[in-house]
């Protein structure tokens, strides 16, 4: 795998496309800790800091893990990609029973670049609407155990966090865009996959603190558990595998053969 991985970089179109790649996620990374204008971080981090414990498990922590931290942190990237992973779910949806838009699924490149377009708008709109309720959440003390988040309550910030998150992950898709067009892999997935790579340290920590292997009186997850969770894990994962390439086999097999 290593002597892969050198052989790649004596490729120079290869090479070229692993450094863009590379500075791509790197700069999604860095955008991760940029904060959101007009948010007290201190009290942020001390409320975080609170349920750091408890919120692994809820869904704030699943939208979290996809954000790569961001949204624990209310940077620009808090909404990470997420609006247009919802928008291309919807407009797959939205093909099956819309006879236009079935049309042009199948009026080939031209036709899955009109999807396209309308699946960017849709994610445009669907920013708009989720940084609005979040800017309006963070305005609330009482979701906050009393913590005052906002500095400046009021019309002022909305408009500003509705801005800056909306546009936010439009930078984050065109990232993705340009991973795919100019680096290697699908740039969506790269994004994400990064992402879920940098809560890896804390989700170890947050399963040590789980498991407690030195104090057994407060240990919430016993090890025989985790033994059942790692091997439904592998079993999934196999699974998987072995419906991809099922699939692969008899897209690309001739009929009688």
């Amino acid at each position: 795998m290593l002597s892969a991985l050198a052989n790649s970089f004596k490729i120079p179109d290869l090479k070229r496309r692993i450094i863009v790649t590379l500075i791509l996620i790197t700069v999604y990374r860095v955008g991760c800790y940029v904060p959101t204008p007009g948010i007290n971080g201190a009290a942020l981090a001390e409320f975080f800091g609170r349920v750091a414990k408890t919120q692994g498990g809820t869904l704030f922590g699943i939208i979290n893990m996809f954000s790569g931290g961001a949204m624990e942190r209310l940077t620009i990237f808090a909404l990470g990609i997420m609006p247009y992973i919802s928008s291309s779910i919807i407009f797959q949806l939205l093909t099956a029973v819309i006879p236009a838009l079935e049309k042009l699924a199948k009026e080939g490149r031209a036709g899955y670049q009109k999807i396209n377009q309308y699946t960017r708008y849709g994610t445009v709109l669907l920013s708009l609407v989720q940084s609005f309720f979040i800017a309006l959440w963070l305005e609330n003390p009482a979701r906050f155990e009393g913590l005052r988040i906002v500095m400046s309550p009021g019309w002022g910030f909305r408009i500003l966090t509705v801005l800056t998150l909306t546009t936010g992950t439009i930078f984050i898709m065109w990232l993705g865009e340009q991973i795919q067009e100019r680096g290697i892999g699908n740039g969506i997935s790269l994004v994400i996959t990064a992402g879920i790579i940098s809560r890896i340290p804390t989700a170890l920590h947050q399963l040590f603190i789980l498991l407690s292997p030195f104090s057994p009186s407060r240990r919430q997850i016993q090890p025989f558990t985790l033994l059942i969770m790692a091997v439904l894990l592998v079993g999934v994962v196999f699974s998987v595998i072995m419906i991809t390439q099922g699939r692969g086999k008899s897209r690309y097999s001739t009929p009688g053969a």
